[in-house]
Parts: structure tokens; sequence; C-alpha cells
């Protein structure tokens, strides 16, 4: 179940307060492998399942397993709120992680160690923490007897890190009826600080992501001996289109999440937004210009290659795969354009395709979150972002819910949090676990 050292660095205490049985939860969670090689061949979520679904119990509520196939584990229930007549919000997590190699760690990534004021390991950003610090707020409220003010359900998923087939996508397909009443939800990769100056924090709310398109292509020739004259190579065919698509300069597309943020950062920034020059703008981000600067323009990555079986043997098929992000409501401009640079020789299928999403940054939910942020950082300004990769909200959208990025955390300034999703020495800071959890019990109260 565990990996990394077996000595735990954080003693635990019952019953500890929400803000320092956050940091337990973290270390906890992280201990446990769930790494997810999308194919079904890592250990699951079972083991981080069970976990999870223990100290909800413990606290009184009636929590459900799904397994979409063995192994692969989600867990959801229903906190009861104080008026039923009102919709239901729904909280979403992913207990997979992406894979890590314990070689090229500081620390092991599976020890949740705490380390110079952070945890440390796989899924501390992405999204464990979150995870830690929902269960933290839950377990707290229903130990002191505080209700929401309505119903909210939890779900706790497996798969986010492949697609969400087999986690989010199967459970709006298998079980909806565990949703019901649900008209908006929040989830990751958001609420999370940019530092403008000493007074003022921008906290980027996701209202919006990118849709999803991973992609084979395949190329076709005439197989034949490596060292005679072959005009009807597959490998050939296959790099020369994968070069144009990588090379490929999509135009900028500007949506409205966007230019809304680029207007609330110039803002703050002191500057003019100049529409013939946003890569200068978003170059003074700093450690989320990565993120931002994905979100003006479609994208396509060249992945993997895979042709041949022997060096003097020319195949007479060649593949790659890529990772294409198009942009809410850019969709059929980009297979054109995907299109356009691979060709007649080269065809494409999907490995996984899902949609943009988008909502509008209003409401009384967008009200409660920045109430909470404010209550907690008086400098705070929460503004909508579009995220460049993509979340479990694809799946949840498909129910009708507004869904938005809210796992709140105050970041240092000079962390580089965007180089934390996926990266080595992944760490979240113990201080941003405890502000998001006081941030996250203030917006329940208010949601």
């Amino acid at each position: 179940m565990t990996n990394g050292p077996a000595e735990s660095p954080v003693t635990a205490l019952q019953p500890l307060r929400a803000e320092d049985e956050v940091v337990q939860l973290c270390h906890d969670l992280i201990r446990i492998d769930t790494s997810n090689y999308g194919d079904s061949s890592g250990p699951g979520e079972r083991a981080a399942a069970e976990y999870v679904a223990e100290k909800l119990s413990e606290v009184g509520l009636d929590v459900q397993i799904f397994e979409s196939e063995p192994g692969r584990a989600s867990v959801v229930t229903r906190v009861e709120g104080t008026d039923p007549s009102r919709p239901a919000l729904l909280i979403h997590g992913h207990l997979d992680v992406v894979p890590a190699r314990a070689e090229d760690w500081t620390v092991h990534p599976f020890s949740g160690e705490v380390r110079d004021g952070c945890v440390w390991g796989r899924g501390a950003v992405d999204m464990k923490d979150m995870d830690a610090m929902v269960l933290a707020v839950v377990r707290d409220r229903l130990r002191t007897g505080r209700k929401p003010p309505r119903d909210i359900v939890l779900a706790f998923l497996a798969d986010e890190e492949a697609g969400g087939v087999l986690g989010a996508r199967w459970l709006v397909d298998h079980e909806p009826e565990l949703f019901e009443g649900c008209t908006e939800a929040i989830g990751e990769v958001g609420g999370y600080s940019f530092t403008v100056h000493d007074d003022l924090r921008l906290y980027l709310i996701e209202t919006a992501e990118k849709g999803i398109a991973w992609m084979k292509l395949t190329a076709a020739g005439r197989a034949g001996h490596g060292s005679m004259v072959n005009d009807d190579n597959a490998v050939t065919e296959l790099c020369e289109a994968v070069a144009r698509l990588g090379r490929y300069e999509f135009p900028v597309r500007i949506t409205k999440t966007v230019r809304t943020f680029l207007e609330e950062v110039c803002a703050a920034l002191g500057i003019e937004l100049d529409p013939d020059d946003l890569e200068s703008t978003i170059a003074r981000l700093g450690p989320i210009a990565r993120i931002i600067g994905a979100t003006i323009r479609n994208t396509v990555n060249p992945t993997m290659l895979d042709a041949g079986y022997k060096v003097n043997v020319i195949p007479s098929q060649a593949s790659a795969y890529v990772d294409g992000r198009f942009l809410p409501g850019y969709e059929e401009e980009f297979f054109a354009q995907v299109d356009e640079a691979l060709g007649p020789g080269v065809t494409r299928e999907f490995v996984h395709h899902d949609i943009a999403v988008e909502t509008g940054f209003d409401g009384a939910l967008v009200e409660a979150m920045s109430a909470a942020l404010r209550a907690e950082d008086p400098g705070a300004r929460a503004v909508p972002y579009c995220l460049s990769g993509g979340t479990d909200a694809k799946s949840f959208s498909r129910l009708g819910m507004r869904c938005f990025g809210f796992a709140p955390l105050r970041l240092p300034p000079d962390l580089d949090f965007a180089g934390m999703f996926h990266g080595v020495d992944e760490r979240v800071p113990v201080e941003g676990l405890r502000f998001g959890v006081r941030v996250l019990d203030r917006f329940i109260d208010g949601c």
C-alpha cells in the first residue's frame, strides 16, 4: 500500500483540529502509491479509496466505494445540509497521480515527508492536497455538529490522470443518481495565489478549460530492405508530418475567460493590454506564465513515436502520438488546422477525446469564493482563468453542472507552482494547506 521510509515524519494525534489534521491526511495520502500509467497496470486507487472511506465513516457518513475495474476505485458520499430545498454542491478530487521515478527526486516521491515547511511527494499539488483539505474540513464540521447550508456530495475519484474514463466519466455514465440535485461543482487547479505585490494577490479561479485530443497518427508505406532506395517510406512520411504539426503556429484566439483574466492582470500590474503582443504581458506573470501562455491558442505536442522492428528493415507502417488541446469554441477550427498540417499521407484516430468547458465568473458561488478568500487574505482578489489542461469537470459538466476550479492555496511568491504539476520534487507549503482549510470552511458556510 505504501512506499518510502517506514518512519512517518508526522505524529498522528486524535482528535486534531482541521488545520493540523490536514498535514497528517496529506502525508498519509501521498504515502499510498496510486500511480496511473494509463493502462491499469499500476496499483490502482483502491487502497487510497479505503483510507478516504474510513476517514469519512469515522465521522458518521454513509460512504460507498465504486470499482469500474478491479482496483480502480472511487468514493462517493453525501453530507446533509440544513436546507434540503436548495440545490446540492459537488466537491470532487481525484486519488490517482502520475508516475514518479524516485532517483529523480530530492526525497522519495511517496514518502509524504515534511521538510522546509512543505509536504513533499507525488500528488502534493495534483491533487492529494485538496483531497486532504476537504477531508479535514468535513471531518471537523461533522465532529462539531456544523452542517453545511445545503447538501454537499463528496467524490474522490479514480483515473483523472488518464482522462477520467474509469472514474468521473464512469460514475456519470453508470451512477448519475449519486449527483442528483447538484447544479455546481468545485475541484482542482484553482484558487491559488499569484502575488502582484505585498498588498495584492490574485487568486485564479478556473472557469474554463481546454478540450483534449490525444491522437494516434499513422503513416503507411512500402516495406523493404533498408539498403535500397524507397520513395514510399512510412517513417519518412510520418516524421515530416509530425514535424509540421509540432511546429505549426496556431493563431491567437482570446476567449471571454482569458480576456477577463488578462484585463485583470494588466490592471493589477498597471500596464496596458496590447492585443498584438500578448506574450510580453504573459511573460511578466512569473511562475504561472506557462499555464496562461497555453490558453491563448490551440496546441499540439508530439509525445511518442513507434516504428519498425529491425534496423535494416523499412517498416510498412509508422505511428506517433500527440497531445492536442483546443480552446472553448474552437474545436472545429482546431481539427481543420491539424488535418492541414498532417497532409493526406497520415491518418489520425483518438486515444482520448473530451470537450472544452467554460462558465461565467458570476453568481452566488463565485461571491462565496471571493468572500472566503478575502476573509483570510485582505489582499486577495479573485479572477477567472482558463486551464490549459483538463480535469474531471468535463464529465460533471455533462450533467449540467457549472464547474469551477477552487482548491485554495496562498503560495510563496517565488514558488514555481506550475512546475509542481507532474514535475519532480512536487510539494505543497504546510501554511498553504492550513490556509486552504480555513478558506474552504468559510466557503462552505457561505455557499
